[in-house]
């Protein structure tokens, strides 16, 4: 009765990992191998947040132009319609012209142009640091995918040799050489390693996902990262301090930081002129004036500074100027802090990755293969076989996990201090 039970749950576990997996297979699509080159040249010519960020520096370009423009001058004219008790001939013939052209005082126009310019820098830092971030991610996802389908070749070739396994087992259960329990514990592991593989296929296509996204290739298209790194330069072959500089020197979202202190200091100057009135003068020609025919005159117009001299934008500049050097400051501890927590998980990682031996994973290989073949001929007992197998995937799917982790710490310092020291392609 307890053989029976198991053999009906087991039949339904395997119409339940078969529907799944059928509905996860994607659609016929072509697969497309890509070097971390090919990879980040695709990316750089067709990312669409790039090239969004890049129309930002156009348009903070074309700001510098509006800067430098000076005021236009204005023009009026008037003509005589109708009066009254005129002696000196009908209305039309009175006529006058105004020219009157506006100029600013205390550098106004200077300072606008200087903050457009830093509007462009900031803008070109905007785009570095974002070409910092998705870089960061296309590399991360280029990594990931390749060593989870390091992972996923493990599972297929277990799941191909038990496979093969239980077919001959169920021929010899079919002969009575063995007892249904062992046929009934193969396809039990079969069926965990098959629902472990499709969560694993899962989590792959999720990062294909963002990939494609970023290189901006069809959805249907297959990726498959052809992994070429240099794992050969060690995390120790670079000073701290030499990355703590870098990162100083080289992170964009720092400069950023720092200009914005830049442009609050120039709007505090600007605001602070602003208060200064700015002065029109006019040029006039009136032909039947009061005064006498043909009168020509010339004024100056500005206004008088006694309630508004701009004392509330003044008093903003001034916060604005203590905020973004705060900001600065609170920039500069996050970055030192990245790279410091940055370097220790690198450098930990990688002493892990030194004590494994390059070996391990030829020799497990060339081990769980005799083991397989071991058992068929019954020189193994059946859950020393199976122990042998659950502990060929763990190591090896352990071993790609640490890979991946070592690789990704190389290039989150990539990340931290800006500066490409590793993993390059």
């Amino acid at each position: 009765m307890h053989i029976k039970y198991i053999r009906h749950t087991l039949l339904f576990v395997s119409f339940l990992v078969l529907a799944i997996t059928a509905n996860a297979q994607p659609p016929a699509a072509d697969t497309l191998k890509l070097t971390l080159k090919q990879t980040e040249d695709q990316f750089l010519k067709n990312n669409l947040r790039l090239i969004v960020q890049r129309y930002n520096i156009d348009i903070a370009n074309a700001g510098v132009i509006t800067a430098k423009l000076f005021p236009n001058p204005d023009f009026s004219f008037a003509n005589g319609i109708a009066a009254s008790n005129v002696n000196q001939g009908p209305a039309y013939k009175e006529q006058s012209f105004s020219l009157s052209q506006l100029f600013t005082t205390a550098g106004k126009r200077n300072k606008n142009i200087q903050l457009a310019r830093i509007s462009v820098e900031q803008a070109r830092y905007q785009f570095f640091d974002l070409l910092r971030t998705l870089k960061f991610t296309l590399h991360s996802d280029f990594y990931s995918i390749y060593f989870q389908q390091q992972s996923a070749k493990v599972y297929n070739e277990e799941i191909s040799s038990l496979g093969k396994t239980l077919t001959v087992f169920k021929e010899q259960y079919q002969k009575g050489n063995i007892a249904q329990k062992e046929v009934l514990r193969i396809q039990s592991q079969l069926y965990s390693l098959q629902a472990e593989y499709n969560s694993l296929l899962a989590g792959i296509d999720t990062v294909q996902s963002e990939l494609k996204l970023l290189i901006k290739v069809s959805p249907q298209t297959i990726l498959d990262p052809q992994a070429n790194f240099d794992a050969a330069k060690m995390v120790s072959s670079v000073p701290y301090q030499q990355l703590l500089d870098s990162a100083y020197t080289n992170r964009y979202d720092l400069k950023y930081a720092k200009s914005a202190v830049d442009y609050s200091d120039v709007n505090l100057k600007l605001q602070k002129s602003t208060a200064i009135p700015d002065f029109s003068l006019s040029l006039n020609y009136d032909r039947l004036g009061g005064y006498g025919n043909n009168f020509l005159g010339a004024g100056i117009g500005f206004s008088l500074p006694f309630f508004n001299r701009n004392q509330g934008a003044i008093k903003q500049a001034r916060i604005a100027v203590d905020q973004t050097k705060t900001q600065l400051q609170s920039q500069q501890d996050q970055v030192e802090s990245d790279v410091a927590t940055g370097y220790k998980s690198a450098m930990r990682l990688e002493q892990v990755y030194s004590t494994f031996d390059p070996k391990f994973k030829d020799d497990f290989t060339q081990l769980i293969q005799e083991v397989n073949l071991n058992y068929q001929k019954r020189n193994l007992g059946m859950l020393e076989f199976l122990d042998f197998y659950d502990s060929y995937k763990t190591n090896t799917l352990q071993l790609n996990n640490l890979q991946l982790s070592r690789v990704l710490s190389l290039e989150q310092l990539n990340y931290v201090t800006g500066t490409p020291f590793f993993n390059q392609p």
